[in-house]
């Protein structure tokens, strides 16, 4: 069950599996998404970071004037700036990742490192993440507060 605090205005950074989720709707995911989406809007200010929005680039459907205008459209902010702070933690977080992968089943990483640049932009700024990948930035960020279905 989806849970939203009510409080002060809050800042939720949203990961690229969430807006990739509305833009295909077919997607499993794409009414929670977007449930998702409109509940975080109540509460405060939506951004993605950097890696996020280069992420979303690589959509083959989307150009990137259809990007900024679905941006605009959702009243969703891009931080661009990805100061020291962040790649440390984001380089500590995946650090972790790889050795908890390692040590439970003996293989390589399947994550790249933006998920960890999402996680500790997310982290570094005091933001809430939405997210549908619950189980990574909870492991990898437990102070992190998620909005995930």
């Amino acid at each position: 069950m989806l849970s939203f605090v009510k409080c002060a205005a809050m800042t939720t950074s949203i990961d690229t599996n969430i807006i990739v989720a509305l833009w295909w709707q077919p997607d499993p995911f794409n009414r929670v998404a977007a449930n998702m989406l409109g509940q975080a809007q109540k509460l405060g200010p939506l951004v993605v970071c950097a890696p996020v929005y280069a992420e979303l680039m690589g959509d083959p459907g989307r150009s990137e004037a259809e990007l900024s205008d679905f941006l605009e459209d959702t009243r969703i902010s891009i931080d661009w700036s990805l100061e020291e702070e962040i790649w440390r933690r984001a380089g500590r977080a995946y650090q972790g990742y790889v050795q908890r992968r390692r040590a439970s089943s003996e293989t390589f990483p399947r994550r790249i490192l933006t998920d960890f640049l999402i996680g500790a932009h997310a982290s570094v700024r005091g933001y809430s993440l939405m997210t549908l990948d619950l189980r990574l930035y909870a492991a990898a960020f437990p102070q992190l507060n998620i909005i995930a279905d």
